[in-house]
């Protein structure tokens, strides 16, 4: 899918940052499933490109970062239709765990239900302190239905987690640093600038090794200690295959700044 196809986001590049905004501001950016396939077909796009050495997500406008799933989408479905609906959520949620490239969520405004579950999907999350976050599902009868219970359970624990699931409550940005579910909260006209100065640093790195300390983290830690420990074991014997391990450690012992090329 080209970018010029896109209706529900938009994307833009910054330096080596790959934008994805979703779109919709007159329903607080709330995604709907034509929303939810091109923010996967974006980030597939941004994956494949050489160029792109970070993504991040983020709404458009000032009012919301989304507000979760479109409810009137939901609304009249049964068993039957959301189990197809809601494994698009699931597999969307899991493109971007398994991105090799560091994703990032730029946080301002309402936060809640799906925004707060891709926030959990991505690895660096700046907020803003207008930003509200929840998993806010029990409210309306349902509750979150693309893996927010398993992620909170491993990160928060029991108490936290069902304290969070059950209750249904918003939090800030500052809550969410807190509580670890956010790096960074700063003003509202910051986030931008602050995820983009991120997405530069980051860009500096060598790419294939931040991959390997992503998968080492998203995939590795869910084996068991010992598989954990041999996964990023072979993670690091991989990258000594690869030219940006010899300029890293050539150019370290030059004293110099190293120029990756993510080969």
């Amino acid at each position: 899918m080209s970018t010029s196809s896109y209706q529900t986001i938009a994307t833009e590049s910054s330096g080596s940052a790959r934008w994805i905004v979703l779109n919709r501001p007159q329903v607080h950016n709330a995604m709907n499933r034509l929303c939810i396939r091109e923010c996967r077909a974006a980030l597939a796009e941004a994956a494949q490109d050489a160029g792109i050495r970070t993504v991040v997500f983020t709404g458009a406008g000032e009012r919301a970062f989304t507000a979760g799933a479109d409810i009137s989408e939901l609304q009249g479905m049964g068993p039957g239709d959301i189990l197809p609906y809601n494994r698009e959520w699931l597999n969307f949620f899991r493109d971007v765990e398994m991105c090799r490239k560091p994703v990032i969520a730029a946080v301002r405004g309402w936060a809640t239900g799906g925004g707060t579950e891709l926030t959990l999907a991505c690895d660096f999350v700046i907020c803003a302190d207008d930003a509200q976050f929840g998993l806010t599902e029990i409210n309306i009868g349902v509750i979150p239905g693309a893996g927010a219970a398993v992620r909170l359970t491993r990160w928060l624990g029991r108490l936290k987690a069902k304290e969070i699931l059950m209750l249904g409550r918003r939090f800030s940005g500052a809550e969410a640093v807190q509580l670890q579910l956010a790096n960074r909260c700063v003003a509202a006209a910051e986030v931008r600038s602050t995820a983009q100065a991120l997405a530069d640093e980051i860009g500096q790195k060598a790419p294939l090794a931040l991959a390997a300390a992503k998968a080492s983290v998203n995939i590795g830690s869910d084996f068991g200690f010992d598989a954990g420990l041999e996964y990023e074991l072979q993670e690091f014997v991989r990258l000594f295959s690869t030219e940006d391990q010899k300029e890293g450690m050539r150019a370290f012992l030059e004293k110099r700044s190293p120029q990756y090329q993510g080969t």
